[in-house]
């Protein structure tokens, strides 16, 4: 009897320069974030580079930090892409959120394709409408700002406010629709690896910086070991439970179709992930306490930069925040991708049902319980991982995100893309196999 292996997401990726339109998406995708990164490059008039360097090297390890990190390095350089994608997901949020309280937009979810497409749009409006917003709430907050006796703006006015806000506002519209052009001629999800590809260009030199530290002693060669050991521990893991999930048998009646042939009768399951939602739940969470917590950093007032300071990574409201918001979208998310009601009605429809469940509402009780406690291992895992640096910098003055919100997000987009790819790769040759295949039917 022949048996069939389990395959990884990595394998057959050897294969990658046989199919030339699979080729042609890898190096679209590639240019596409090449593209990126040199906008993350592009700095915008009217900023003195040097005291703008000085005044983020002071902002390490705070709010202003993190939303440096999602955005690649270019807001610490103030570039035509300083508001990275974070504006393009807070308006995703929002519109989510709209969707489940509004019957108008409900139903206009419900609407299939089209429906989705005026999603999309509306979403799109949202984002230019908070790119303005947070653009000039940049710009009023750096007139005010001095770095080692420096101004960060060289002639501060409106004029210098409009133009920010028309360079972010535009940055940030360029990369929404950068992002939309890889997952519909590329692979994998545009959004994704736009934030993947501004984490990694800053991965080599936070390893740089934890290396100069060990080599003038303020972290010992031991510890660095340490950490390496805790990082790769952390990588497997985070892969671990990604490929983790709850089978749930179903079992297909037999019935009699086309005069007296039987179909059905075989058994197969239903694959529930513990981690439904992926990395969305901790970039979400972050979008969320970035945005209000930037905003108030930049504003004239000191109240609010006092609450901001409450609110920054390493402080124990920080903490509570991040990790409950974690939970919640973990839970927000896994019920829009996963409608248990849904897939029973579908199970009774094609005659499948779970052994021991009644069909229809019972059994859209039972996934939806196992769902939940599923959900519930996902979101203390999720949130696990994301305060672990939290951890090392409060406690070690760690300057580098081993584990946490950035290898969360380098492990989930590589495994997803990877699988993308490998799914690809599966029904290309499924479709060589079709195509040489000599199928006669009979005379």
């Amino acid at each position: 009897m022949a048996t069939v292996e389990a395959q990884s997401p990595f394998a057959g990726l050897a294969n990658l320069g046989k199919i030339p339109e699979l080729r042609s998406r890898l190096l679209f995708t590639l240019g596409m974030l090449i593209v990126f990164r040199i906008g993350a490059h592009v700095p915008t008039p009217g900023i003195d580079p040097r005291a703008l360097a000085a005044f983020f090297a002071q902002q390490q390890g705070t709010l202003l930090g993190m939303f440096n990190m999602f955005s690649g390095g270019a807001l610490s350089r103030l570039t035509v892409f300083a508001l990275g994608i974070m504006p393009y997901i807070s308006s995703s949020i929002i519109l989510q959120l709209m969707t489940a309280v509004v019957p108008r937009l409900e139903a206009i979810k419900k609407e299939g394709e089209l429906g989705r497409r005026k999603i999309n749009q509306y979403t799109r409006y949202g984002t230019v409408v908070l790119s303005v917003f947070q653009g000039f709430g940049i710009a009023y907050g750096l007139e005010s700002m001095q770095a080692g006796g420096m101004s960060v703006v060289v002639e501060p006015g409106w004029h210098f406010r409009l133009l920010t806000v028309l360079t972010l506002t535009s940055g940030t519209a360029f990369i929404m629709w950068v992002g939309e052009q890889i997952t519909a001629r590329g692979i994998g999800n545009g959004i994704s690896l736009i934030i993947y590809s501004g984490i990694v260009a800053n991965l080599p030199v936070a390893l740089a910086r934890t290396l100069q530290l060990a080599r003038t002693g303020d972290l010992q060669p031991l510890f660095v070991l340490l950490l390496l050991v805790i990082s790769v521990g952390v990588t497997a893991f985070i892969i671990f439970m990604e490929r983790a999930q709850r089978r749930i048998t179903v079992q297909y009646a037999k019935r009699q179709v086309s005069g007296r042939r039987m179909v059905g009768g075989e058994s197969t399951h239903l694959p529930l992930k513990i981690n439904t939602a992926g990395v969305i739940p901790p970039i979400f969470a972050s979008s969320i306490i970035l945005f209000p917590v930037t905003i108030a950093n930049f504003a004239p007032w000191d109240i609010l930069k006092a609450a901001a300071a409450q609110l920054s990574p390493g402080t124990v409201l920080h903490a509570v925040v991040y990790a409950l918001a974690i939970v919640f979208f973990c839970f927000f998310y896994t019920a829009i991708v996963f409608n248990p009601e849904e897939t029973a009605d579908n199970l009774r429809k094609y005659g499948g049902f779970v052994p021991g469940i009644r069909p229809g509402f019972q059994t859209a009780k039972y996934l939806d319980a196992i769902l939940t406690r599923l959900t519930l291992v996902g979101a203390v895992y999720v949130a696990s991982v994301c305060l672990l640096p939290e951890i090392l910098i409060a406690s070690y003055n760690v300057p580098f995100y081993f584990g946490g919100t950035s290898m969360l997000i380098v492990v989930g987009v590589t495994m997803d893309t990877a699988s993308q790819i490998q799914s690809f790769l599966i029904s290309r040759q499924y479709e060589g196999l079709m195509q040489r295949a000599k199928i006669r039917g009979r005379r």
